[in-house]
């Protein structure tokens, strides 16, 4: 008996829920940026076109971070990178309110700011992603529930960023929405680093020294493993699709129909509330149901909600549309994250993770600025159709796929 309760003690949940914390937190700021930076460009340019621009340079060098970026944090280590990469990135987006009250921000400097706090962003994304499962063990958390809660902060910080972010926006601006964001770096930084202990150095699996070497490791493992290739493959064409409708896509529908950041807001919060609801369930649940049919039918459910949108209803049923169909967005980061954690070693997480991110987010660059020329061409509505389509027929497809039904076996 009294050896139980001295194991009971060895438990510490602090550091996960303090990771979790910094993570919404951080979230919330990613949220305002999302939202102001595009408003902002639109507001000012009136140009669809300038937006996907601004989307492409807002996503392209997260690819890049990811495919770079993750085998430096293998080698520097999970708490360091976050800490440093939140600091980095609180410098870069505190520079566009500056010099835009100070000497004036062009456009082109705006790209470039917006291009290097993503790239520096993106790998403290990763390295805090790579600390979830050892953080887990120690509060003697199940890695499905880690996962679930993790993905539910970070729909639930569009649930509670984007409609303060649209409210903000109309009382203070634009670029001063940006210092908060700033400050939500410089703050999540703080966290990392008094709470969350330094690691214990990996053993490598191999005798491996060079950085190309290892990052060919990294993708090595991605090519051989069929499902995790199957999931990148499929994720990448659904952001694809992704990228369009809420860079351009939506921004663009809803400036026209309805007129104020507000109600873009509204939309994006309702996103992220029916996915925390559907996290939810899912965290509840899951582990009963097999996860293949639980991702297909999910992503099919989300990519209902393009269809809403044809009909030019009032923002009432967009919004409450949009949290239904949003249900089946909680389910799909929860079930991808536990797939990875179980087939990825501890040793490749930070370079596997970067690469995966990187190869999600791959054609999502392309997406935006396609969105901008195509919808300022050829119009929202068939925009719309397209979209409604073919996100159907790729996430039904993922029924067929041989591949993905190993999730139900891992």
């Amino acid at each position: 008996m009294m050896m139980q309760k001295k194991e009971e003690k060895k438990f510490n949940p602090i550091p996960i829920y303090s990771l979790f914390i910094a993570n919404a937190i951080s979230l919330v700021g990613n949220v305002f940026s999302a939202l102001a930076i595009p408003w902002f460009v639109l507001q000012t340019t009136g140009s669809a076109t300038q937006m996907g621009i601004t989307g492409f340079f807002t996503i392209l060098p997260v690819v890049i971070a990811g495919f770079l970026g993750g085998t430096l944090i293998d080698r520097f280590g999970f708490k360091r990178t976050s800490i440093v990469s939140d600091l980095a990135s609180g410098v870069t987006t505190a520079m566009i309110p500056l010099l835009h009250f100070t000497i004036g921000l062009q456009f082109w400097q705006l790209m470039a700011l917006v291009f290097l706090g993503a790239l520096l962003d993106s790998p403290g994304g990763t390295a805090r992603a790579a600390l979830l499962p050892e953080l887990a063990r120690q509060a003697g958390m199940p890695i499905e529930r880690a996962t679930s809660l993790t993905h539910v902060i970070e729909r639930g910080a569009r649930l509670v960023g984007a409609p303060l972010a649209g409210l903000l926006i109309g009382i203070i601006g634009t670029e001063n929405v940006l210092w908060l964001d700033a400050a939500s770096f410089f703050i999540s930084a703080g966290i990392i680093w008094i709470v969350i202990s330094e690691q214990k150095p990996i053993e490598k699996e191999s005798k491996s020294t060079g950085y190309f070497d290892e990052l060919r490791e990294g993708l090595r493992f991605i090519a051989h493993d069929k499902l995790i290739l199957a999931i990148v493959i499929m994720v990448m064409l659904t952001n694809f699709l992704d990228s369009i409708f809420s860079g351009v896509v939506r921004p663009v529908y809803v400036k026209e129909a309805y007129g104020s950041a507000v109600s873009l807001g509204l939309l994006i919060a309702a996103n992220g509330g029916g996915a925390v609801v559907g996290g939810l369930i899912f965290a509840a649940v899951g582990h009963r149901l097999p996860r293949h049919a639980v991702f297909v039918w999910a992503f099919v459910l989300t990519g209902m909600q393009f269809w809403m949108y044809l009909f030019y209803p009032p923002i009432a049923v967009l919004v409450t549309t949009g949290l239904i169909f949003s249900m089946g967005a909680g389910p799909l980061n929860p079930i991808i994250g536990a797939v990875e954690f179980e087939r990825i070693p501890e040793s490749m997480r930070g370079r596997v993770f970067g690469a995966i991110t990187a190869g999600a987010w791959i054609a999502m660059p392309l997406g935006v600025l396609l969105g901008g020329i195509f919808t300022e061409r050829l119009g929202i509505f068939p925009m719309l159709i397209f979209l409604g389509v073919t996100y159907l027929i790729v996430t039904l497809s993922m029924a067929l796929i041989p591949a993905m039904k190993e999730m139900n076996k891992v």
